[in-house]
């Protein structure tokens, strides 16, 4: 729904969370933003933190091959990436989203799925991991002092 119809009909806009777990709000020249009840909220914060304690445990408790397995379900990228970047990406992925869920803010494991889904992207494409990974022609010159430094 328009942002405008919260703004115009706040207790109206509020009741339709009755009927549904969350609402939209559409803004002309900026993002969307997301209207849901705090015990809504709260519940995805329990469910957040329960979900990293439990891949916690399977990382920890031999269980991690029933975790690899599910994976490529979960997240069907992950299937570029070498298996050393598995194991990586799911050690971080158990810290991201147990430190994200005490923190109430799931932004963290947002943020690392897209990196793990880039990298996924350049083991894709044979041509760009070679660009990407080969090594520089020659000496690229001197590097520059950041500023506020001074040259030892």
């Amino acid at each position: 729904m328009p942002f405008s119809e919260l703004l115009h009909h706040p207790a109206a806009t509020a009741r339709r969370l009755d009927a549904v777990r969350a609402l939209r709000l559409r803004q002309r020249d900026a993002g969307d933003l997301a209207l849901i009840r705090a015990e809504q909220l709260e519940q995805d914060s329990t469910v957040v933190d329960f979900t990293a304690r439990l891949l916690g445990v399977l990382i920890r408790t031999e269980n991690a091959t029933a975790l690899r397995q599910a994976l490529p379900d979960a997240l069907p990228w992950s299937v570029f990436l070498p298996e050393d970047d598995v194991e990586a990406m799911l050690g971080d992925l158990v810290e991201t989203a147990r430190g994200a869920a005490a923190l109430e803010n799931l932004t963290p494991i947002a943020l690392l799925l897209a990196q793990w889904r880039h990298s996924a992207e350049v083991y894709a494409d044979p041509a760009l991991h070679a660009i990407l990974t080969r090594e520089p022609d020659g000496d690229l010159g001197p590097v520059p002092v950041p500023e506020g430094e001074t040259a030892r």
